[in-house]
This record gives structure tokens, C-alpha cells and sequence, in this order.
């Protein structure tokens, strides 16, 4: 219970309105989430940095607001407490509340284990009396107060989980809890980035042995040298635990079945601890640290061992903490989705390689916060896999490094499946399933893959509120904080969903070439081009080699044909990495060749034919003879020919009429003579959806892949979703007076005193400047016009019509916001261009997520 006075008291904060409550049942930080008479905490760059958030959080039922800046609360029944540090104020207030109450802190530290001793901790602490613990969350300082703010009064022991992000955090920690016992996991070489160098991680780590009082005890892993010499830094006694032959509380005789895990435990010197069987439900020999070290911080409140295996026989796994369910067709599902390091996901694999089950596989998502080790320890988790696995489905850019170095330490390729979507790792498992296989799912809070785990249950199972990220607000949440204010968010789930659509569009008997050149059209083109394998399409089509290339290099096997002009001096490069390549004359296709001699390969070229658009291609007259030709080259096959439309998006078909009659008569000479190759294809987007009899034996599909109109007369059928969203924030919101010059060059000024807000971006992020600009945003929900010109990474908007706009506000450049929408089309008409200009001059420094 979180008392007003004492919240007064600790944090020096000012009242902002009349007092409404002064008692509040807890805290949260996210508005979302928020319960009924909670204290809300407003922090500038969490979740709730604006006023929105704030608004939210009292529609959810909050009675009190803990704010860094005053908020505008019209009517609404709260108490709002204004502090200068909303995260200093925290640990102050915590830290009051702790000591005022005279509560014994127990702070657990260290790299892996943390959550799982907190809660074993807890479980036998409760044989002393009542007990608090930080909730399973990230274990930091809000995790503490969160705790503090739970407190009936009558505890007088607290279980800390110390995590934390940022140098400096722990200190933080230590100067509000002020433990008194402390508890050293582990040391691993990976850490949280923003340490830089791992010795700059373990010295923080260190501060909490330092801070333990010499009454005190210091509970170390004799196991880890790390911590072994770091226990020369404590003034408290040390109390040791591991596995080895010289520790105060050991364990041996470990067996970690498919039902959980189970050991002897032995504590010579204590009282009774000649040695106990412990068993219990968690999956996972590497829980054993953890439950020696509440063993031991049992041990040292005077419980017996008997007592302590009883309250660890009590644990069960937390939830998406290898947590096993029954999966579709019997299989065995292991949720380990709540977060992922190399340290956990390789004990997550080793309790994999432990289960019954005979068949393993693993869906593995990105790992994060790794820095300079991030591919690195990606590929090791890949090496590891192969070793384990029998198949592997990855999600997200970073995992797929793991998928890349699995199919090189020897896992058949047909075995290592790249998703980047839940629902086409879902689609990966299809058919492989049954009771003789463990599916382990396990990624950063980032990849929720929760939704995989979800989609795996057997039906009779329906846990949601016990799977992590998945019930409430959380499955529409935006995780992936982009690295700079203003990005694009791609609808991957769009993207597969139109590509089945096209599917039906063309039928099964036509294949799908999905075009991803100029970055898969703004969108990204490794993340799309898997998207559209992974659901119908079977090849890709790119206009040069650079952009062929980066998708081998992510590990694409497919067939993949650069449409445009491939130069002589490309073709041993082209013909090395298996990349197709349009022709249309004779010197590249004999360069081709001599490459694919050289390399004792095959060179496989499409022939390109001008059938009326007076770009790349053979007029049809000139064909054949080049076919002929074509066959005497030694190293080449002559794969496929095609033609492009010039007016296929047009409601005028006779121009594309006669290029298809121009085409039709050419494929028939050619069949004729015996020189027709395997794939013809024509049908661009706008032909795939007008033109059926133009399908021949392939398609090739761009724009409508991302869920934008080939043009206003042959638009999408209904049921397309377009892929993009195009976002940035308020930077600035102010009021300047009439007359004010707004921008370069003075071009406009203010006629009224205006209230005008700053965008960070511009013209150098595909923000047209002019000769038209953008014309409008959307804020709130409503449309804010562009005022001035618009700079190179900045743009002024006027929000005066929105008053209630602040700064870090979403703002909408392209999508949905409210009942409000602008289109890529509403764009191009804007700046007098089409939408395939729009979206894909969006320029690679806004990020994608």
C-alpha cells in the first residue's frame, strides 16, 4: 500500500490539484496496464510520456498521478504528485518505506538465474514469515518499488532482484534497498551493451557485495571464478554453493527428466545437512544454481533442509519460463519466450536435448542488447542448434544468423526454416508435429514469440493470462523501439496475407515471382522476400546484381533473377552465386558463359523482348536467330522469356493488347521451332489482376505485393493491406505570433498567433521538399498542415486546430491514426507522382521495424 504522506515525504514532491486519494493498492508504469485506484507513474521516455498516456491511465482507473512535468486533468478525480526525477523519486520513496519498516532486503545479482532465485527465495523464506519479492518483470528499480508498493505491513523480509541496463542503475538499486544479504548468480561474458567492455560489467556487479554491511552475508557461487574473485570486495561473510567438493551448500546426483528436476542436497557444517532429496517441476538442470543459492539463504534464516526441499518441491515453472504445454497432435510445447541471452538460450537447448521426446526443434527469435558480440553469439547459438536439432525456425534479422550457421555446421537445409512473421513460423511447423516431438520457443521480449507458443497449444488448452505478452493491450503492442524518432513500420503479416491472395489470383499451376529491387519497394527487401517465399511465391525478381547479392548473403536460396542490365564484367559473380540473369545481347550472354565454364557451373539467363515499351529487350523479329545463337554457347540455359507491359495500369487496353498480341505470336513461332523456353512470363501487377490469359507460366508481381494499387484504374481487389506505415513524433509544440516566419526563405507566415510543432524529418528521408510537399500529417487523429518549406530533417506543422498536441506525440505520415488515413495514393497525387515513387524513396536511414 503506497501511503500519500509518505510519498510526500520521500520525494519532495508538489501537489498538482486538490487531493483526491491518498492511499493507492500499488504502482504501474505503463497506462495499459494499469489497475483500478493504482498510482500511475508518468516517466519521461517510458511508456508514458505524454499526456495521452496520463489520460489513459485515469480512464483505466487510477487514482493518483506521479508525474515530472504538470498535466492538464480536467475533471478527472485524482491525486497528481509533480517530482523533478520520477525514477529518483521512486527509490527514494522505496527506500523510506524499507527502512521506516525495519524490512531485511536479500538482493540477488549476477548475469543469468535471477528471476528463478527470486522466486525459490521467496517460496522458502516463507517458512520465516511474510514476504515480499519484486515482481517477474525486469527486476528493476521499478520492479522494486512495485514491490515496496504491494506491502501490507507486515513484512519484515524482501527478496531484491537486482537487474539492471545502464551503468549506474545498480547503485541506485543498492542506495534504496540497502540489502543485507546478497546473493552472486553467476558472471557471464555477455552483458547488457550500454557497459561496454565486460569489466565495466562485473564492477558493477560488484557494488552490490560491496554494499553489504559486515553482519551481513555474502552467498556466492564457489562454481564461477568470476565470483569466486570477486569475493575479496565484501565485508560480509561468504557462505559458498555449487556443485564442487568444497562448498557450504552442494548439490549432487542431479537428474533433470521430462518432469522436472531433482537432486541431493547437502550443506556440510549446517545443522541437518547431511543431505535431503530435492525434486520439482522446473525444466532444466541450470535451475540448480539458483535453488542452491535459496538453499542457502534458507539455511542461513534457520531452517532445516528438510524445510527447504519442501518449499523448492513446491516450484513450478514461471510462465514463458520453460514452461511445458501440451501441444496440437501431442507434441510437447516448452515456452521459454519471455526473454533470451546466449547464457539461457544455451541452457534452454541442453533441457531441450533432455526431454523424452526423441524429435527436438527449436523456434528461436532475435536475442538483443548484445552490441559488438550480437552475430557472433547469434551464430553460436546456430553451431549449438545443429548439434541438438533436428529442425530450426528462426525469427527476425538477427536469428536468422543462427539459421545461416546451422545449415553450415550440417543441418540439412530443408531443416533450418527463416520466418520473420508468428504466423509463418507456425505455417514452418505445419505437418511436423506429433508426440515424439519437444518444440522449445524461445526468443527476446522484442520477437513475441508468445504468439507462436499460442498457435502451438493443443485446443483443449487455453492459457493466455499464462503466456507472457499475450493477454490485454500486449498483443498489440509496439515492441522494437526504433533508433531514431522517426521510422517505417512494416505489416509483415500484410505482406504474407496478400501474397496467398495473389495465390488465388493465379492459381497454383502459375508460379509467383515476388519483385523486392529498390529494397523490397521501401519495405525492406530481405524481410519481404522471406515473408513471400515462406506463403506462395517461388522466386524473385531485382534489378541488379548489389541487390541479388544481399539476399544471398541472408542466407536466400531461391532462385532470384536481376531484371535489368547486367554488365560482362558482373557475370562470374552472377554465375557464382547462382543468380539469374536477363539477356539481350550477345557479349553479356557469352560472358556468361565462358564464367559459367570457368567455374564449372551453369549460367541461367532469361531472354528480355521489346514488345512495345522501347526499354530493355530483342524486338520479336530478332529472337529467334538470338535463341539459336544462344544454344551453341557452352554453360548457359536459356531459362525463361519475358516481355513487360507498358500500360497494363491503364482503363485504355489497346496498347497492352497489341504487346500481348505481340508476345502470344512470338511464344507460338517459337514453340513452332522447337526454341520456346520453360518460363514465359508478361503479367506485371496490374496484369496479374486484369489480364488472366496473360499468367502464361509465371507472374511477376511488385507493387501489389505490399498492398498498393497498381494505379487508380486497376486497383487491388478487396482484401489487400497495404504493408507500410510511415511515422515520426512531435519533436517541439510552441506558440509564436502573428507575423512569424516559418522555415527557409520565409515562404510563409504566421497570419494568426499559431501554435507550430517540429517534426524530425525532412527531404533527406524521402519527405518530399518540393515542388510539392507531403501537404498534410495526422496528430491525434486529425490532419495538421505543413507550413514553410520543409528542411532536410525537419518539417514545421501546424497544430494549432489540435490544442491538445505535445511533444512526443505519434505522428502519422503515411497510415491509419484514429478514423484518419493517409494513403500512399493521397501522397502521389499530392506530389504528382505515382505511389511506387512514394514508398520507395523513403531513404535507408529511416529504420525499419
Amino acid at each position: 500500500m503506497i501511503e500519500l504522506d509518505e510519498l510526500l515525504q520521500a520525494t519532495r514532491g508538489q501537489l498538482c490539484g486538490p487531493v483526491q486519494a491518498t492511499r493507492f493498492p500499488g504502482l504501474s508504469c505503463d497506462a495499459r496496464q494499469v489497475a483500478p485506484g493504482q498510482l500511475f507513474v508518468a516517466m519521461h521516455g517510458g511508456w508514458a510520456d505524454t499526456q495521452a498516456d496520463v489520460l489513459a491511465a485515469c480512464q483505466n482507473g487510477a487514482q493518483g498521478i506521479l508525474c515530472e512535468r504538470p498535466v492538464d486533468l480536467p475533471s478527472q478525480p485524482v491525486t497528481c504528485i509533480v517530482v523533478g526525477d520520477a525514477r529518483l523519486a521512486l527509490a527514494d520513496w522505496a527506500g523510506l518505506v524499507l527502512k521506516k519498516r525495519q524490512v531485511e532486503v536479500i538482493g540477488i545479482a549476477g548475469s543469468a538465474g535471477k528471476t528463478a532465485a527470486k522466486e525459490a527465495m521467496a517460496e522458502v523464506l516463507r517458512a520465516v514469515g511474510p514476504v515480499v519479492k519484486t515482481p517477474g518483470d525486469r527486476g528493476g528499480l521499478l520492479s522494486l518499488a512495485a514491490a515496496v508498493g504491494q506491502m501490507q505491513g507486515d513484512e519484515r523480509l524482501a527478496v531484491a532482484e537486482l537487474a539492471c541496463e545502464a551503468p549506474g542503475e545498480l547503485a541506485t538499486l543498492l542506495a534504496a534497498c540497502r540489502p543485507r544479504h546478497g546473493v552472486m548468480l553467476n558472471l557471464l561474458p555477455e552483458h547488457p551493451e550500454a557497459f561496454g567492455p565486460f569489466d565495466r560489467w562485473a564492477l558493477e556487479q560488484a557494488r552490490l557485495l560491496q554494499a553489504l554491511p559486515s553482519g551481513g552475508r555474502a552467498v556466492l557461487n564457489g562454481d564461477d571464478p568470476r565470483v569466486v574473485a570477486m569475493a575479496s570486495q565484501t565485508a560480509a561473510q561468504p557462505i559458498w554453493f555449487g556443485l564442487g567438493p568444497r562448498v557450504d551448500v552442494r548439490a549432487s546426483e542431479i537428474e533433470a527428466a521430462g518432469g522436472g528436476l531433482a537432486f541431493t542436497l547437502t550443506a556440510p557444517g549446517w545443522a541437518g545437512g547431511s543431505g535431503v532429496r530435492v525434486a520439482c517441476r522446473l525444466v532444466g538442470r541450470h535451475h540448480v544454481y539458483a535453488l542452491l543459492a535459496a538453499a542457502a539463504v534458507g539455511l542461513l534464516y534457520g531452517l532445516t533442509l528438510e524445510q527447504v526441499a519442501e518449499a523448492l518441491g513446491r516450484l513450478s515453472p514461471l510462465p514463458g519460463r520453460l514452461r511445458p504445454w501440451a501441444g496440437k497432435q501431442g507434441a510437447l510445447i516448452l515456452d521459454d519466450s519471455y526473454g533470451a541471452s546466449p547464457a539461457t538460450l544455451e541452457a534452454a537447448l541442453k533441457a531441450l536435448a533432455e526431454l523424452p521426446q526423441p524429435r527436438k526443434i527449436a523456434v528461436l527469435g532475435d536475442m538483443a542488447q548484445l552490441g559488438a558480440i550480437d552475430e557472433q553469439a547469434h551464430r553460436r547459438a546456430g553451431a549449438q542448434a545443429a548439434a541438438l536439432l533436428d529442425m530450426l525456425v528462426t525469427v527476425g534479422d538477427r536469428a536468422r544468423w543462427a539459421g545461416q550457421e546451422a545449415r553450415r555446421q550440417g543441418l540439412a537445409s530443408d531443416r533450418v526454416r527463416v520466418a520473420y512473421t508468428a504466423g509463418d513460423a507456425l505455417r514452418a511447423l505445419e505437418g511436423q508435429l506429433g508426440p515424439d516431438v519437444a518444440v522449445l520457443v524461445k526468443g527476446a521480449a522484442e520477437a513475441r514469440l508468445g504468439q507462436v507458443v499460442e498457435g502451438l497449444l493443443a485446443p483443449e488448452v487455453a492459457p493466455r493470462r499464462e503466456l507472457v505478452r499475450q493477454a490485454g493491450p500486449w498483443r498489440t503492442s509496439l515492441w522494437a523501439r526504433p533508433p531514431r524518432p522517426t521510422w517505417i513500420e512494416v505489416d509483415l503479416d500484410a505482406i504474407a496475407h496478400n501474397v496467398r491472395l495473389l495465390r488465388q489470383v493465379t492459381g497454383e499451376k502459375v508460379a509467383l515471382m515476388a519483385i523486392v529491387k529498390a529494397d523490397g519497394y521501401g519495405h525492406g527487401a530481405v524481410r519481404v522476400a522471406y515473408t513471400a517465399l515462406n506463403n506462395g511465391a517461388s522466386r524473385l525478381g531485382v534489378a541488379c546484381l548489389s541487390e541479388a547479392l544481399a539476399l544471398r548473403q541472408a542466407g536466400i536460396e531461391a532462385p532470384i533473377l536481376v531484371l535489368g542490365y547486367t554488365p560482362p564484367w558482373q557475370a562470374r559473380e552472377m554465375v557464382d552465386q547462382g543468380i539469374d540473369a536477363t539477356v539481350f545481347d550477345l557479349e553479356t550472354a557469352q560472358a556468361l558463359g565462358q564464367a559459367a565454364l570457368a567455374l564449372g557451373r551453369t549460367a541461367r539467363v532469361h531472354v528480355k523482348v521489346d514488345t512495345g515499351m522501347s526499354r530493355l529487350g530483342l524486338l520479336p523479329a530478332d529472337v529467334a536467330p538470338f535463341l539459336e545463337r544462344l544454344a551453341e554457347l557452352p554453360g548457359l540455359a536459356v531459362e525463361g522469356i519475358f516481355t513487360h507491359f507498358a500500360t497494363a495500369d491503364s482503363a485504355d487496353r489497346r496498347h497492352c493488347d497489341e504487346q500481348w498480341r505481340r508476345f502470344r505470336q512470338l511464344l507460338a513461332e517459337l514453340e513452332q521451332r522447337g526454341l520456346r523456353p520453360p518460363l514465359a512470363h508478361a503479367a506485371n501487377s496490374a496484369a496479374t489482376l486484369s489480364m488472366p490469359q496473360a499468367h502464361l507460366d509465371m507472374v511477376r508481381v511488385g507493387i501489389a505485393l505490399y498492398g498498393l494499387n497498381p494505379s487508380a484504374e486497376v486497383p487491388c481487389p478487396p482484401g489487400f493491406r497495404p504493408a507500410l506505415s510511415f511515422k515520426t513524433r512531435l519533436a517541439q509544440v510552441k506558440t509564436v505570433p502573428a507575423g512569424s516566419c516559418v522555415s527557409y526563405g520565409c515562404t510563409f507566415r504566421t497570419a494568426r498567433e499559431s501554435r507550430l510543432a517540429v517534426i524530425p524529418v525532412g527531404y533527406a528521408d524521402g519527405f518530399r521538399r518540393a515542388p510539392q510537399h507531403w501537404g498534410q500529417v495526422l496528430v491525434r487523429g486529425q490532419r495538421a498542415p505543413i507550413v514553410g518549406r520543409v528542411c532536410m530533417d525537419q518539417t514545421i506543422i501546424d497544430v494549432t486546430a489540435i490544442p491538445e498536441a505535445r511533444q512526443g506525440d505519434e505522428v502519422v505520415l503515411i497510415g491509419a491514426q484514429g478514423d484518419e488515413r493517409i494513403t500512399a495514393d493521397e501522397v502521389a497525387a499530392r506530389l504528382g507522382t505515382i505511389n511506387y515513387e512514394v514508398v520507395s524513396a523513403i531513404l535507408a536511414r529511416v529504420p525499419r521495424i
